[in-house]
């Protein structure tokens, strides 16, 4: 469970920040995203696959 401890003298817009960081960091909306729906294992596999190799050829044309 993720949770952030306002300060005296902090305002809530600094507070909130902090708490989205931390939900971002925790991979809360990650982790409630992957369980909407279930992917099987090689369903995954073969996504993490492609993006992988969408993540090489980016890199291979922006060094070019």
């Amino acid at each position: 469970m993720v949770g952030v401890i306002v300060g005296e003298h902090e305002s809530l817009d600094r507070a909130l920040y902090r708490f989205k960081r931390k939900c971002a960091k925790a991979g809360v909306l990650r982790e409630y995203k992957q369980a909407r729906y279930f992917i099987k294992p090689s369903e995954r596999r073969r996504l993490q696959r492609l993006k992988a190799m969408r993540r090489a050829h980016k890199m291979n044309r922006l060094q070019a």
